[in-house]
């Protein structure tokens, strides 16, 4: 970096010895950040091509009040979705409160008593516990009659195609009817999915039972491949506009693509049986929406380069990292294992102090709706809860592992990093080398 950053970040409170210690690093990584342009390169003219296919115009980033009847900028979106993703349809709404809404939604509306929802990803993001009925929760599909079966992934983090096909077989009355697949490892210390890997599942699964519906959580992998699970035989993929989509500007909102019949449901069970994707005003947030969409591969871009950043930082100090610094990437999220509370909070708080919005807040662990343990979140965000803004959280629980993702800029994700060393480095956890 040259001199006048670094007499920004010493000002910033970073130390000549941080900086010492990450040098080697930044320069060992130009080339691999060239072939990271290089994607958000491809993926932004992708979203080029998908808007104007849409005919976006003027008039489309034009909200609606009241019904939202004949809202071209909110049908729009939906088209530039679906054109983007490759898929008959696309509900894209702001009434779509967050990720794990757009899963429960798909998953509710794509249900019916008496069927069976299989993860064949193993074990589902935690927040989805209670949306499955894992724990008991008010409303759940286990409470309207919806069961539940789980095939884990192998010790290598591969799908176990045996498993899945041993329990679809011994499905005759073929009341398992949805697949769920989450790409991203929520809090877990597993190998995010790749396309690639996800698309062989779909097809073997098909195999088996061509009409089963093959739904993606497709949270935090968006634009960090040239395709999406969408592109390899997904009937859905399901994420929250305020991560990768959203560029950083959406202010609420999540989508699914996918069928026209998946999609139709959805839109049914959102809004009402009659009604289906002909309401829901957009108000005013269309063009935050269109535009955090064509922003997306270029904020996804620094937030990748933050994150293996952020493994070759750590991995050099001797903790396990995943994926690590060379592994190729399929989401935007980074782990670390600390192995003690103390290694996750300090991280947490180093990222807090580098924040735009709160830089001043010292993040604590705390009880957290739809968790088991408490929880430490880091998102001093222009948006609240928008991760994929600068950001990092944990529960604190074994193995005391901490997620980091985001960054809406490479410049800002690289000082969040540096200010997670500079902290853990001032209360003597890591001894750099």
């Amino acid at each position: 970096m040259n001199q006048l950053t670094r007499a920004a970040l010493k000002d910033l409170g970073i130390s000549e010895e941080v900086l010492a210690f990450a040098d080697p690093i930044l320069d060992s990584l130009k080339d691999r950040f060239a072939s990271i342009d290089e994607l958000a390169d491809y993926n932004q003219l992708r979203i080029i091509r998908a808007f104007q296919e849409a005919h976006i115009g003027e008039a489309s980033l034009k909200g609606t009040t009241g019904y939202g009847y004949d809202d071209i900028g909110r049908e729009g979106l939906e088209k530039v979705y679906s054109l983007y993703f490759h898929t008959e349809d696309a509900l894209v709404r702001p009434q779509i409160t967050c990720g794990t809404h757009a899963l429960a939604l798909a998953l509710m509306s794509n249900l019916r008593p008496g069927q069976i929802l299989l993860s064949a990803a193993g074990k589902p993001y935690d927040t989805l516990e209670e949306v499955i009925g894992i724990r008991p929760s008010r409303g759940s599909l286990k409470e309207y009659g919806i069961d539940y079966r789980q095939v884990d992934l192998t010790e290598d983090g591969s799908f176990d195609l045996p498993a899945l096909e041993k329990v679809l077989r011994e499905d005759e009355e073929h009341r398992i009817t949805l697949v769920t697949i989450q790409r991203s490892k929520g809090y877990q210390t597993r190998r995010t999915l790749s396309v690639d890997q996800i698309g062989e599942a779909i097809a073997f699964m098909k195999k088996i039972r061509p009409d089963i519906v093959c739904m993606v959580d497709n949270c935090y992998g968006e634009f960090t491949e040239e395709k999406e699970p969408s592109d390899v035989g997904a009937d859905m993929v399901v994420g929250s506009l305020i991560k990768n989509p959203g560029g950083g500007l959406a202010p609420v909102g999540g989508y699914i693509a996918g069928t026209a019949s998946c999609v139709e449901n959805a839109a049914v069970r959102l809004t009402s049986p009659g009604l289906g994707k002909e309401v829901g005003a957009s108000l005013d947030v269309l063009p935050q929406l269109y535009q955090g969409f064509f922003m997306g591969p270029i904020v996804t871009a620094s937030a990748l380069k933050g994150a293996i950043f952020a493994a070759k930082a750590y991995e050099r100090l001797g903790f396990s990292v995943l994926p690590n610094g060379d592994e190729d990437r399929h989401d935007i999220i980074q782990a670390i294992t600390f192995g003690s509370p103390e290694g996750v909070i300090a991280f947490c708080q180093g990222i807090q102090s580098a924040s735009p919005v709160d830089s001043f807040v010292a993040c604590e662990p705390a009880p957290m709706p739809g968790y088991d343990s408490d929880v430490i979140m880091a998102a001093g965000a222009f948006v609240s809860g928008s991760s994929i803004e600068l950001s990092a959280d944990g529960p604190i629980k074994p193995p005391y592992s901490v997620y980091f993702q985001g960054g809406l800029t490479w410049p800002h994700a690289r000082f969040g990093i540096l200010k997670t060393l500079q902290n853990m480095h001032e209360r003597n956890l890591v001894k750099l080398k």
